[in-house]
């Protein structure tokens, strides 16, 4: 049986080859090795211990369990279970439909991930960023910062309800453009119309991908992929110019420090020489301020593209007509090929000095005359016409209300913004709270730490410092003074506690600043060539050792798992042992593992 590593990486050979159809796709469902990397991969998410419609979980996993799973697609008998559906609450105040399917589901889901990755993923357009490994928002973020410079106009792009509305007909019409294997299109086609049960009522799925399923993201960028090449080679035929006419105003500045700078050359004169060095710094002072290129140059025009998901942004070197016939032809291009539509109300055309959302920043073009020297030690406008990336004020409010840790005082006629004690949180352990302050900081600082202006967080930090003062105030039942005295020492915020040592420690709150970070890699290559890694199943192995790891009994054993160490008493002894190994799971004989079930159900 070959190894997964060496099955996902002769897939990916050709993966840059667009003409090359896959075939025999389907057997690699039949290699057992491939479910055990895809429990390893799955099996740690909390999530996995929420039953989906056949009432199953990552619980009492076993190596017949996959067998049976194997066989059952063998013979094509397999069926996905309709996902069973919840809804989460949005920012906006809407709920979002989210779907759990079963973890069977999710096991073969992730073999096709994998498998579907290993495909796609070296012959997707570099402009694509969402769910892509070694991609993020960061890398798109730094991919316009990069290449978005001198835009002129932005449009921001979305697209009307796109997970609910894919066209599962141009789905598979796309697939089959690569895929020559009709079992293979046929499982897809299977998880596609599974449906999904709400209120324990079945409904039909058509359109739209697996609501929470594992394959949803990958089939989502092969869908758009279509669109991604449609805006390179759009961005081709657009492109206007090898490069832009000059400025009158430049050359005839230019001219006139080559004229000073040639009667230097002959002068002899010292106070005239002098004379003509301070005219040439003069013009060269003006000069730099000038642009080069002419900014109304109808013969050079470009465009930019990148997406993140049903997200994107196009940058503009030309006209606001432009603009507006390019946002027709993507409107057209969507509805006629894609079967989708442009949201109205978020696809919009913004002039680049003014702020663009996207991916949760505000991006706009800096003008500025200021100057540096480069590395040749030439003047120049090193940071006019550069992207700028910006979290705003009104993005850390809402982040802040969401957290529901301030509240708003007009009365002196402004918007003053006032911490506020979270008094929901007040039962829970002072450590635990402090640490959650800390958990929502950094996470807050680490989305937006590439913003240029990164330092403005310090008012988000200066709300979420004084709102754990009065939560705390709150649960101590005293004044935010009182707190501030009994826990700040050496210009640090700390409450003492013991740990299982009985060593007496510090919970520090977050102290570390704001600085501006660089995102760590260049979205338009790779640092490693398409290359699949996978993780070694070490949980399989422990089901192959066959041996119970709680009363040592030799046998066919099953894997036990609980959603979270935390929620363990130490009361029986298999709590304690997976207490003392630091793992949510265990390998148990039979009997070892009705006992615990047994004792569970009574708990």
């Amino acid at each position: 049986m070959r190894s997964p590593e060496k099955v996902l990486n002769s897939l990916t050979e050709h993966s840059k080859i667009s003409e090359y159809k896959y075939e025999r796709l389907y057997r690699i469902l039949f290699n057992e090795e491939m479910f055990y990397v895809a429990y390893q991969n799955k099996y740690a998410k909390q999530g996995n211990m929420t039953p989906g419609t056949d009432g199953k979980t990552a619980d009492r996993m076993s190596i017949s369990r996959i067998e049976h799973l194997i066989e059952r697609l063998k013979d094509e008998t397999y069926q996905p279970h309709p996902a069973r559906r919840i809804y989460i609450p949005k920012k906006n105040g809407k709920q979002r439909p989210l779907g759990i399917p079963s973890f069977e589901d999710k096991l073969v889901q992730e073999v096709i991930r994998m498998i579907l990755e290993a495909i796609y993923e070296g012959h997707f357009e570099d402009s694509s960023h969402g769910f892509r490994p070694k991609r993020s928002c960061h890398t798109a973020l730094t991919c316009i910062h990069k290449t978005f410079t001198g835009t002129t106009w932005f449009i921001e792009g979305d697209i009307k309800g796109f997970f609910d509305n894919i066209n599962h007909s141009v789905l598979i019409n796309a697939m089959q453009e690569r895929i020559s294997d009709e079992r293979f299109i046929r499982l897809i086609r299977k998880f596609l119309n599974a449906g999904y049960m709400e209120n324990w009522k079945f409904h039909n799925t058509y359109s739209g991908t697996p609501q929470g399923g594992i394959i949803s993201p990958i089939l989502a960028n092969i869908y758009l992929d279509k669109f991604d090449k449609y805006m390179n080679e759009y961005a081709q035929s657009f492109d206007k110019g090898e490069c832009r006419r000059r400025s009158s105003e430049h050359r005839s500045l230019e001219t006139k420090k080559y004229s000073l700078q040639r009667k230097l050359k002959v002068e002899t004169d010292e106070n005239i020489r002098k004379q003509l060095i301070e005219e040439i710094r003069a013009v060269e002072k003006e000069w730099v301020k000038i642009p080069c290129g002419d900014a109304m140059d109808k013969n050079w025009r470009r465009l930019k593209y990148v997406r993140y998901a049903d997200d994107f942004l196009v940058g503009v070197i030309g006209s606001k007509a432009d603009c507006t016939q390019i946002k027709a032809d993507i409107a057209q291009y969507m509805s006629e090929k894609l079967k989708l539509e442009l949201s109205d109300e978020k696809t919009l055309i913004t002039q680049a000095q003014k702020p663009a959302k996207f991916l949760g920043y505000e991006i706009f073009i800096r003008k500025s005359n200021a100057t540096k020297r480069d590395k040749n030690g030439t003047l120049t406008r090193a940071f006019n016409n550069n992207i700028v990336l910006h979290v705003s004020s009104e993005v850390m409010k809402k982040k802040l209300m969401d957290y529901d840790a301030i509240r708003f005082d007009f009365s002196t006629g402004t918007e003053v913004w006032k911490p506020k004690a979270r008094s929901y949180m007040k039962n829970r352990d002072m450590t635990d709270i402090l640490m959650q302050y800390n958990v929502e900081i950094r996470g807050f600082y680490n989305y937006f730490s590439i913003a240029h202006n990164s330092s403005a967080m310090n008012s988000f930090y200066y709300i979420m410092e004084y709102s754990m003062c009065k939560t705390l105030a709150c649960k101590m039942e005293s004044t935010v003074r009182q707190v501030r005295k009994k826990y700040y020492k050496n210009k640090k915020f700390a409450i003492p506690y013991v740990d299982s040592k009985g060593n007496t420690k510090y919970r520090v709150f977050y102290d570390e600043g704001f600085k501006r970070k660089t995102a760590w890699k260049n979205a338009s290559c790779d640092n490693i060539p398409n290359t699949m890694f996978t993780k070694y199943p070490s949980l399989v192995s422990r089901l192959k050792d066959r041996t119970c790891e709680l009363c040592g009994t030799e046998g066919e054993t099953t894997m036990f798992q609980v959603r979270s160490l935390k929620t363990l008493k130490g009361e029986h002894e298999w709590e304690r042992k997976m207490k003392r190994m630091n793992r949510k799971t265990l390998a148990v004989c039979v009997a070892c593992d009705e006992k615990i079930h047994n004792k569970s159900s009574r708990d």
